[in-house]
């Protein structure tokens, strides 16, 4: 056998599986939608969905976005390779959020614990795109100034015997925009805050990382509705 004939042939397979290898990985790259995550906190949710995509690659986390230079998320967002950025609430107001989120190339937003209001300038930018998590089943237990433990403790004080999590599109308005997705847990009788708090988290996610996927698989479409 001629060496030389066969090392000919060896590169010219080697350079067409380089070439389609290329080309796959280009079609990926467009076909993948790509996630800005905004967060104020610890980043459970957050790391959750970035984990989730990383093994569907049906989407990509690309960018994650904090108020707090101290958030949990910013180190959550560093172990899993996701670039991230500390802005203020006034480099929020100056368009600093939405110059980020233009230069990732991010089509859709996920709100994941953020206790900013967004400006008007990126809702008026993202319509129907930015997805938010109530840990309650709205339209109760909503409005400014109610999350986290707030939420839980208003739920106990009314005797409520249920709640759960309400996944929606936002607004101008306070938890007011399109819901997308509700599903309940029973409150129980000696719950606190933090056991009923432990079991809302479970349903977060377990259901939000898959609802964000439903809505990236349906983009045409301007309000879709998942309610269990």
């Amino acid at each position: 056998m001629n060496i030389s004939w066969a090392k000919q042939i060896f590169k010219q397979i080697n350079a067409e599986f380089c070439t389609f290898f290329c080309f796959m990985c280009t079609k990926i790259e467009i076909i993948m939608k790509r996630i800005a995550i905004l967060a104020s906190g610890e980043g459970t949710n957050a790391e959750r969905i970035i984990r989730y995509f990383l093994e569907k690659r049906t989407a990509e986390v690309a960018l994650v976005i904090t108020n707090k230079a101290q958030a949990g998320v910013l180190k959550r967002a560093d172990r899993l390779s996701v670039p991230s950025l500390i802005l203020t609430a006034q480099e929020f107001a100056d368009g600093k959020a939405l110059e980020a989120l233009h230069q990732y190339n991010i089509e859709i937003i996920v709100l994941a614990g953020f206790l900013l209001k967004v400006p008007d300038t990126i809702l008026h930018d993202y319509p129907n795109k930015i997805v938010n998590i109530h840990p309650a089943l709205l339209p109760k237990f909503g409005g400014k100034g109610m999350y986290g433990v707030r939420v839980h403790e208003a739920v106990l004080a009314a005797g409520e015997n249920e709640s759960g999590i309400t996944i929606h599109y936002i607004n101008e308005e306070y938890d007011e925009g399109g819901i997308l997705f509700q599903t309940a847990c029973p409150v129980q009788s000696d719950d606190t805050p933090e056991t009923l708090a432990a079991r809302v988290h479970q349903l977060e996610y377990e259901h939000f990382p898959q609802i964000i996927e439903r809505i990236l698989s349906d983009a045409d479409s301007s309000l879709n509705t998942f309610r269990q």
